[in-house]
């Protein structure tokens, strides 16, 4: 079974969309097998987006995602990794399809960095390597 990281940023936590995201992710079929709420530390934050650090958005970034409480959420289900990004809608919410998470709830600030309301590994190796950054208790062996 596939598993897949699952974040509820900043923005979407301080909105109380939580409790819709998690519903959208159940009514899809997937299961829950982790939740935490914490907000995230710059140390897990660099590891987390390593590959995009040096890049104008990376202060941003971070500045945002530590910025308060987000939900963690390890989902799990056959394709998953994909079903979950189809879910969550593209990256600018302002061009999300209507139906997805972003296309629904989201909308652009004007701010420096994106705020739209999710994260999603973006591949199995992705999602085994988050996984292993927010819940190292459950990391694969």
């Amino acid at each position: 079974m596939e598993r897949t990281l699952v974040i509820v940023k900043p923005d979407g936590f301080a909105r109380g969309l939580t409790g819709e995201v998690l519903r959208r992710i159940e009514a899809k079929g997937y299961g829950l097998s982790a939740l935490r709420i914490d907000t995230p530390d710059r140390e897990r934050l660099a590891r987390h987006y390593a590959e995009h650090e040096g890049k104008p958005f990376y202060g941003p970034l971070v500045d945002f995602m530590s910025s308060g409480p987000a939900t963690f959420v390890i989902v799990a289900g056959d394709r998953c990794i994909e079903g979950f990004r189809s879910l969550a809608g593209a990256t600018d919410p302002t061009t999300a399809a209507p139906g997805s998470i972003r296309g629904d709830l989201g909308r652009d600030w004007g701010l420096p960095v994106q705020q739209n309301i999710v994260h999603g590994s973006d591949s199995p190796e992705s999602a085994e390597r988050e996984i292993g950054i927010w819940f190292p208790e459950l990391a694969a062996d």
